[in-house]
This record gives structure tokens, C-alpha cells and sequence, in this order.
């Protein structure tokens, strides 16, 4: 198993862009399947590394092939690589999401575009008090290598039957919670960049071991997981 990034995949993605076609891609099948295995190869070492520091459900390859029914974009290929792992049982919630692109890869980890009702007892928690999970925003790794929750998608307005006016009204508008870091292509060649998300990942589990305590527990702090 390969543990580096082949430098082949960006040239494979750059040429992808600039011939994102049915035909050019049939024509290059071979050379897709030859990038594919390597990646994936990549991605399953990270998927077993991670699986010594959490407990993983699961990896999820993406497929390259893009839903364009309803896109005004038509191009049939998506011109990155990524992969999820999920954390396995109900009462371990969060995944991990790791992306390969020229001049885009990240890596990212949290809670996105969570159920309405996670989205409603996070929302609630943060209302409530918002003392821990700040406090482990701040911790020095977290934030070292995150730098906070990702500006991702965020409300205009306060959630209904919430006050705009709550101080925490800037945790309790997001409708996710991720960090998310970004690489340079010369770092994701690196022969550190396997241990870099590793470590990276493992400074994110006092967030997910909070979170998950949240998530399973209702407002007064009783669990609601079947016994």
C-alpha cells in the first residue's frame, strides 16, 4: 500500500479539466483506471491509519462520473478525487472527508448539512452555553491546524424561535459545523502528507467526543440511545 500521493493523479485531473468530454474520457479510459486504483490505494492507507486512532464504519471512495440533472454545469467529470470516513455506531457521531485536487486539496472534519433534528439539539446546545466547544475551538492543535469552524454555509437571519439578539447567534445561524485545511499541491506530495492528516484528524476528536455527547443526550444531559 502506498502511503505518497503519485504526482500522476494531478496531471491526470489537469488534463481531465481540459477535456472534461464522454469521448476524450473513453478514449483514456485505461489512464483513469490506472490514476483510480493508485488514489484509491492512497485513500484505503489513510482509512487504515484512522482506524488506529478512531472507530471507522466505513470508506466511501466517490465516483468521478458528476449528477449534472440538475446543474447548469454539464460537464460529465468531477476534476478532483475524494473520500469520507465514517465513524462507526450511533453513539460516535462526526466523519472525515479528505479531497485531491491541482491547487485545491483539503481536508475537512464535522458535521455537514446535519438532519434537521442534529441540526436543532446542536443549535440548542449553543444556546444553552457555548463554553466547551469554544473552549475547544481554542485549544492550541485545533486551532493550529484549523483555525476554527469553516465559513461554510451560515443563515442570513436567527433560526426560527431563536433570539437574534443571543450572543451565541454567530454558532447557532451555521447549518454546518466543520473545520477544513487546506494544502498546497507541493504539500500534498510530500512524503508527510499521509502523516499530516492523520494528525490532523487526531486533533479533531475532542470535537467529535463533545459532539457526540451532545447528540446523543437530550436537553437535560439524559442519553437517548437504546440500551
Amino acid at each position: 500500500m502506498s502511503t505518497i500521493v503519485n504526482p500522476s493523479i494531478f496531471k491526470f485531473l489537469n488534463d481531465l479539466k481540459k477535456n472534461n468530454t464522454r469521448e476524450w474520457f473513453a478514449d483514456n479510459k485505461d489512464y483513469y483506471l490506472k490514476e483510480e486504483e493508485k488514489i484509491k490505494e492512497f485513500f484505503t492507507t489513510i482509512n487504515d491509519e484512522l482506524s488506529k486512532i478512531d472507530n471507522i464504519g466505513g470508506m466511501k471512495a466517490y465516483r468521478i462520473y458528476r449528477d449534472i440533472r440538475f446543474s447548469k454545469d454539464k460537464t460529465p467529470y468531477k476534476t478532483y478525487r475524494s473520500c469520507s470516513y465514517k465513524r462507526a455506531t450511533e453513539a460516535l457521531r462526526g466523519g472525515y472527508h479528505l479531497e485531491i485536487t491541482p491547487g485545491g486539496s483539503f481536508l475537512a472534519a464535522g458535521f455537514w448539512q446535519p438532519n434537521k433534528e442534529d441540526l436543532f439539539r446542536i443549535r440548542k446546545e449553543f444556546e444553552m452555553d457555548s463554553t466547551i466547544i469554544r473552549r475547544i475551538l481554542n485549544t492550541s492543535d485545533l486551532k493550529n491546524k484549523f483555525n476554527g469552524f469553516h465559513a461554510w454555509k451560515t443563515l442570513k437571519v436567527a433560526p426560527s424561535g431563536f433570539d437574534k439578539n443571543h450572543p451565541n447567534i454567530g454558532l447557532i445561524r451555521k447549518k454546518d459545523f466543520i473545520v477544513l485545511r487546506k494544502f498546497t499541491d507541493k504539500e500534498v506530495l510530500s512524503k508527510d502528507f499521509h502523516s499530516t492528516i492523520i494528525d490532523s484528524f487526531k486533533a479533531v476528536r475532542p470535537f467529535f467526543n463533545y459532539m457526540s455527547d451532545v447528540l446523543t443526550t437530550n436537553l437535560n444531559g439524559e442519553s437517548i440511545l437504546e440500551e
